[in-house]
């Protein structure tokens, strides 16, 4: 026993005095983020139905939206406009943005954040042809990166509160993203069909000149509640916001996710982000769901009926929400 405790302390000695002169690997503080929280606001937009632009659930579920936002101290304003779907047909475009902002930071460059709130009209993935006239609950695809938002929001409002807030945040639920072209359509296909509210917003970006804000870059998020989720560096994001994609890649390493904001590269993916890239020219990252594995790069239940809340992780929601909150 003696021996066994002179060994002890003879280790202990030599790594104390190993350690002298080094510093202590920095760990960085966990961002405050519940996800619980964003699961409950995942779980009550699919309790409003299937939000089809234009639809009631769709406008329900807008102003809950803002209602949260408001209630988390933002200033919300609804960008309203038209863009031709699949078909040249006019469709109506309803945008929501919240401002976050204190006196101090007012004259910052800010981050733009993003998610889009509507779902598709079709499920259009379906094997059976009759399912594909049902509109896709979308869990995954469009209510997981709201919920992760409305969390980010809620965050934002008590960093406000106990003065720890530094950048001036601006997130934007994007409408109509997920109407581009249905597989089962046969006639002349258009360009550019689906993104319809990010095109919407970033061209009147554009045409605001002189007078529109300056933004440092932004972070979409799209598909990230997946138990299974991946997360790989969209090429887009590599070649428009190469720098902030590395940036958010290792702070999500540092922060224990390097298992899920994978080093894998995927092909480019045609989200809101591209247009807020090559229109706005303001950098900007997609978080997706993508396993370059998969003959789609998508969730078997992408598109489908079982878009679902049986495909929603709290702890993927958790983490993306962590990774993002890392940034502001």
């Amino acid at each position: 026993m003696k021996r066994i405790f002179v060994n002890i302390v003879i280790v202990s000695l030599a790594v104390a005095l190993a350690s002298c002169g080094k510093k202590a690997a920095s760990v960085p503080a966990r961002p405050s983020f519940d996800g619980d929280t964003a699961y409950g606001y995942v779980d009550r937009q699919l309790g409003f139905g299937s939000r089809v632009p234009n639809s009631y659930a769709h406008s329900e579920c807008a102003v809950w939206i803002i209602k949260k936002l408001r209630a988390a101290g933002a200033e919300v304003e609804l960008q309203k406009g038209e863009m031709p779907d699949y078909r040249g047909h006019m469709q109506r475009i309803y945008n929501i943005i919240a401002h976050f902002s204190t006196p101090e930071t007012a004259n910052r460059p800010k981050i733009l954040l993003g998610a889009h709130y509507d779902t598709r009209p079709w499920c259009d993935e379906e094997d059976d042809y009759m399912d594909r006239k049902y509109n896709v609950p979308g869990a995954n695809d469009g209510a997981s990166g709201v919920g992760v938002l409305l969390e980010v929001a809620r965050q934002l409002g008590k960093k406000i509160q106990d003065s720890t807030f530094t950048t001036p945040v601006d997130i934007i639920f994007f409408d109509c993203e997920d109407s581009g072209t249905p597989h089962f359509y046969t006639g002349v296909e258009r360009e550019d069909t689906w993104c319809l509210g990010s095109q919407l917003w970033a061209t009147n970006y554009v045409n605001l000149a002189e007078q529109a804000p300056v933004y440092k870059f932004g972070i979409i998020v799209d598909m990230v509640g997946a138990p299974d989720a991946i997360f790989p560096l969209e090429m887009y994001s590599t070649q428009y916001a190469g720098n902030y994609q590395e940036q958010i890649w290792r702070a999500a390493e540092q922060l224990g996710y390097g298992s899920i904001f994978t080093r894998q590269q995927s092909y480019p993916i045609t989200d809101d982000h591209y247009y807020i890239n090559y229109i706005a020219g303001i950098p900007c990252v997609d978080i997706i769901h993508y396993d370059v594995r998969n003959a789609t790069g998508f969730p078997h239940w992408w598109h489908t009926r079982k878009d679902n809340m049986d495909n929603i992780s709290k702890s993927t929601l958790q983490a993306v929400g962590e990774v993002v909150m890392s940034q502001l």
